[in-house]
């Protein structure tokens, strides 16, 4: 049994463990989805950066704007740990988890429907993310199989089904509890993998500094001029991917679970550092494969087109010893199994919790167990209208609830009206853009989507009676 696979047994083992030993600590729904509302600061920000990255940026973000941005990638990386980080934790995280508590609400839906008094709200919230995020999830499965494909030499089929069953003992026993504390754990992978990456591959090169000058004059070489991306594609992406997490209930539920409030300062601090090691980690390497790349050995298809999800996984397989390769095989399933659990996790809950009003432990495991096995039957199959709710996902979820969310945690003007109406305008304008201006184009129609309802809020609220007294009261109750 070669290294990569030892550390594998030894990882889902843990992971297994932990899984048990959460379980003994779920008793109630609130354990089940929240943790109990009890999660100290640096539990708190291994599950929020943990959920923020998966094998995506490492695989398929590193290798594709490394590539095509050069350097200016490194403008996301700042965006996500500024943004999608430090300024999301300032600026939600307290107002969230005294508000959730006051209004007795356990989701995104479930907020909705109790802070606009809109019981209406709460299906419709309930069926964008039913909708939405399990496809997503089934995305990170599929990239997951993959992943153990090449790295651990398991064929893709039992590759798929080993990670349906370990995800689903850990998630299903200790919920999110056990979501929290392998969190936790994969945290400490992550960071120390991303660190390593960054070390050895520019380590022969004159390091972090010494390759900049290097990476910048292969970029010019390799990227004509008026094949670089604008400011404006460059702008959009690091906003759909920052900013555009404020509106994703798998990162808000973050901040429901929290002990309290004197905890955010710290878990900012920490959850800043991680966003911005993992974000440069990953957004430098794919910048520095135009040192290790030509033209003529970057890899291509038979058509000549670059495969981009595949330069960073073939650079690492030539720069690295096999302990360290070893090492990021783990760092890549770590980030993407704490996406996957926290995705299954919000799904679920969107039928158990927010749907049939179920608040029976059974029934979250019952649906968390489907919801995998469902997520399993799509990614192994890849039916055509899944890829198309893939590609609308992150837009369209966060354009429906960023800004009746936000908004209602600091006004008590929106309405009832205003709230439907931020709704629906994310989801139809993301959903129309996408089809308009394509699926390359997918990082500014979401970034439009997440905006314009912003502004319809605020509109339709102007013009529709005001929300209840005992609901605000109610909500904003010592906020």
């Amino acid at each position: 049994m070669n290294l990569s696979l030892v550390l594998l047994v030894i990882f889902l083992a843990l992971m297994t463990g932990i899984g048990v030993w959460s379980m003994k600590k779920t008793k109630t729904l609130n354990d089940f989805f929240l943790g109990g509302r009890t999660l100290g600061p640096w539990i708190s920000a291994a599950t929020y950066g943990t959920t923020y990255f998966s094998a995506v940026i490492f695989i398929g973000f590193a290798g594709t704007q490394g590539w095509q941005f050069g350097l200016n990638a490194l403008w996301i990386a700042l965006g996500n740990g500024l943004i999608g980080a430090c300024a999301a934790w300032i600026v939600l995280a307290r107002r969230t988890r005294r508000m959730t508590q006051n209004l007795n609400a356990m989701t995104m839906p479930e907020f909705l429907q109790e802070r606009y008094g809109a019981k209406h709200l709460k299906p419709i919230a309930a069926l964008i993310v039913f909708l939405f995020l399990l496809p997503y999830s089934a995305s990170v499965f599929r990239g997951l199989g993959f992943l153990f494909q090449a790295g651990f030499g398991i064929p893709f089929d039992a590759a798929l089904l080993l990670i349906v069953v370990f995800t689903g003992i850990y998630l299903i026993l200790g919920g999110y509890f056990a979501v929290a504390f392998t969190s936790f754990v994969q945290a400490i992978i992550m960071f120390a993998g991303a660190l390593a990456i960054v070390f050895v591959v520019t380590a022969p090169e004159g390091g972090v500094l010494g390759i900049a000058s290097r990476i910048a004059e292969h970029y010019n070489a390799h990227i004509p001029l008026q094949a670089r991306p604008s400011a404006l594609t460059i702008a959009s992406l690091v906003f759909m991917t920052s900013f555009g997490v404020w509106g994703l209930p798998q990162m808000t539920q973050r901040f429901y679970s929290i002990k309290n409030e004197s905890i955010i300062p710290k878990a900012t601090i920490v959850t800043t550092i991680f966003a911005l090691v993992i974000g440069f980690s990953a957004y430098y390497t794919g910048a520095a494969s135009h040192v290790f790349f030509d033209l003529n050995t970057v890899p291509m298809n038979e058509a000549g087109a670059i495969i981009y999800d595949r330069i960073v996984p073939i650079l690492l397989t030539q720069r690295l010893p096999q302990l360290l390769m070893a090492l990021i095989l783990l760092l890549i399933l770590s980030a993407s199994m704490s996406t996957l659990s926290s995705l299954v996790l919000v799904s679920s809950s969107a039928v158990a919790i927010d749907l049939f009003r179920s608040r029976s432990v059974a029934m979250m495991r019952i649906l968390s167990a489907a919801f995998i096995v469902i997520s399993f039957f799509i990614s192994r199959f890849q039916f055509s209208i899944i890829v198309y709710l893939m590609s609308l996902s992150w837009g369209l979820v966060s354009g429906a609830f960023a800004a009746p969310y936000i908004l209602g945690l600091y006004s008590k003007r929106v309405t009832k009206a205003g709230a439907y109406a931020g709704m629906l305008t994310g989801v139809a304008v993301m959903t129309v853009l996408f089809f308009v201006l394509g699926q390359s184009n997918s990082p500014l129609s979401a970034s439009i989507a997440i905006v314009v309802p912003f502004v319809s809020v605020f509109v339709v609220s102007m013009f529709t009676q005001p929300p209840q007294k005992e609901i605000i009261d109610k909500a904003f109750s010592e906020v």
